[in-house]
């Protein structure tokens, strides 16, 4: 599977504790910024990631800013984007599961890197089963398109 992760200036440490464990597991890692800590506008970031998902260059995507909020808000706005914010096993297993995320979002400011590698963990072994949430699915697909521009 290939993986790629973006942050922006209040993410930029934990992006790269996150990308350096994901690494020791055998995944294959893009790094789509950012690539310090000068400020940067973190929507840029979560677009850069998540055109890699949706031109299919990568399946899963992790995003970190200082609240994961920014980053999964922005990423929402891509068409075939499906990102939540996920700061325990429940949210992370719900997104993947029920809702078909590719895209997981951290808070910097509020989770620790020795949490999140069991979410990180957690979100790279599960996959989404066709079944009850399918009609969900599918559902928000038709909005997003409903509303997509042209």
């Amino acid at each position: 599977m290939k993986i790629v992760i973006g942050s922006d200036e209040a993410g930029f440490d934990l992006k790269n504790q996150i990308k350096d464990y994901i690494e020791t597991k055998g995944y294959e890692i893009i790094d789509a910024g950012c690539y310090s800590k000068e400020p940067v506008l973190y929507p840029l970031m979560a677009e850069a990631a998540c055109k890699k998902i949706v031109a299919g260059e990568c399946e899963r995507g992790i995003l970190i800013c200082g609240t994961g909020i920014g980053m999964a808000m922005t990423a929402n706005k891509m068409t075939g984007i499906r990102a939540a914010v996920a700061h325990d096993i429940l949210s992370v297993e719900r997104a993947v599961l029920s809702n078909n995320a590719q895209v997981i979002c951290f808070g910097a400011r509020i989770i620790a890197f020795q949490y999140v590698t069991r979410l990180v963990d957690r979100f790279l072994e599960l996959s989404y089963l066709d079944g009850p949430s399918t009609p969900k699915i599918e559902c928000m697909a038709q909005i997003e398109n409903k509303y997509a521009r042209r």
